[in-house]
């Protein structure tokens, strides 16, 4: 991982694949570190990662799984979701310009995550009540991205969750997000049509990157 820590000028992008969530977060760890004696760029990582359940601070016990399956409790803020295939998942470590306005920052994120799904013809907004990305229509209320940050020292970690064309069966053992009265979708569900993350990264990098960049400093 060494490698990935070359620092240079301006936004560093590295997208990585499929990454054991473990790898993933050990990794933002060192280069939050690193950002935050200026000894690295703003970072942004661009992945997949295994299947996996993640808890933020806020999850309560009857989020969790009743089976028994295994969760990694996290340092975000949030409560429980899943990742695996399928799922963009992008982590900007980034000084903020304005570290005491992380709520802008998450606005901020939403926003280009709008933007990305409309690209693709699939109409999002914003949920002023919860974070994240939603489609709201006559079918109800549904969750596309996720959002859930850490800030420490004025650098942020952890960071959003599309869904592209993940198996959505995963969320069927927990409450996503804690949020019982709204269901979970994806791009290719919407659309009804196979799309790739490969053809997502490219227009997601056109709409994330300028304002990552405008943002921190």
């Amino acid at each position: 991982m060494s490698s990935l820590l070359t620092a240079k000028k301006d936004l560093i992008v590295n997208e990585l694949g499929l990454v054991d969530y473990q790898v993933g977060w050990d990794l933002q760890k060192e280069i939050q570190e690193n950002v935050i004696n200026s000894k690295l760029e703003n970072t942004l990582l661009l992945l997949e990662h295994s299947s996996v359940y993640t808890a933020g601070r806020r999850t309560e016990i009857s989020d969790r799984p009743i089976d028994g399956t295994p969760v990694i409790d996290v340092d975000r803020g949030g409560k429980i979701t899943w990742h695996g295939p399928g799922q963009l998942v992008g982590y900007p470590i980034i000084k903020l310009k304005n570290s005491t306005d992380v709520v802008g920052f998450v606005r901020e994120l939403e926003t280009a995550l709008i933007s990305v799904c409309a690209e693709f013809g699939v109409e999002t907004k914003r949920y002023c009540e919860r974070s994240g990305v939603w489609i709201r229509d006559s079918k109800g209320d549904r969750k596309i991205a996720a959002i859930g940050l850490r800030v420490a020292k004025g650098v942020t970690m952890h960071g959003f969750a599309l869904n592209v064309n993940p198996d959505l069966s995963a969320y069927s053992k927990i409450i996503p997000c804690g949020i019982t009265d709204a269901k979970v979708t994806s791009l290719a569900v919407e659309l009804g049509q196979k799309i790739d993350i490969q053809e997502v990264i490219p227009v997601l990098k056109n709409h994330l990157c300028p304002m990552l960049e405008r943002v921190s400093k």
